[in-house]
């Protein structure tokens, strides 16, 4: 088979481009399943997402619903000026450690491409200013913590980290707004070594809502849904 062949077959997102040729599971065999959950269209053409195999021929749908179930109790937030590309993949990250919610702050369009489609997954609300973001959270009693790498903010690395908080970034480069810091409960910054004042946008995030996992979640593999160690 050619190259033009083999790229036919694979799905439209690969996470192992160089596993096997076809992602995910072909077409149902045997008697279809009757449970309301499963869609019809995957069961008879075959599921190739990106979804671990627990929702195998599940609706987008139901796989949101069976999610809403345990999401976890931190929120992550971006403030979205500039279209800056690491949005969706703080998306990505945020529906990997199932978070309750994703805010995004400012402009109402963002750059999606890097979530790869993890937003169809995740209840993402849109806020006009942080100032509204901030409104929002307290509301729901969540502290709003930004990260900054300036002096006076906390060690991430030796915080407690609040069970419900919100993470804010702010955008590569940049980072937060002078508006954001003015309504943040504190921030907090991250422990580096070498010569960069700063780390990507997106790895940040990434470092931030797995330090929650590591203080918060149930990694006991007990229940009906385990941790997916993938």
């Amino acid at each position: 088979m050619g190259l033009e062949g083999e790229m036919e077959q694979r799905a439209p997102y690969d996470p192992m481009p160089h596993g096997p040729a076809e992602v995910g599971v072909g077409p149902w065999v045997g008697p279809l399943p009757t449970e309301p959950w499963y869609d019809a269209e995957l069961l008879a053409a075959g599921d190739r997402r990106n979804v671990v195999d627990r929702y195998r021929y599940w609706s987008m749908e139901a796989i949101v619903a069976d999610l809403d179930e345990r999401r976890h109790d931190f929120h992550v937030a971006i403030e979205n000026w500039q279209h800056d590309f690491n949005i969706g993949t703080i998306v990505r990250s945020a529906n990997a450690f199932l978070a309750a919610e994703v805010h995004i702050v400012g402009n109402r369009r963002w750059n999606r491409r890097g979530a790869m489609v993890t937003d169809r997954y995740q209840h993402i609300r849109h806020h006009a200013s942080a100032a509204d973001l901030a409104a929002y959270l307290h509301g729901i009693d969540v502290q709003l913590l930004g990260i900054d790498n300036l002096p006076g903010s906390a060690h991430l690395e030796t915080m407690t980290v609040p069970r419900r908080v919100c993470f804010l970034f702010g955008q590569e480069g940049p980072g937060l707004s002078t508006q954001a810091h003015e309504v943040c409960d504190g921030t907090f910054s991250i422990a580096q070594f070498g010569s960069t004042r700063s780390i990507n946008a997106s790895a940040a995030a990434a470092i931030a809502m797995h330090s929650w996992i590591r203080t918060h979640a149930d990694l006991s593999g007990a229940g009906d849904v385990p941790a997916w160690r993938g």
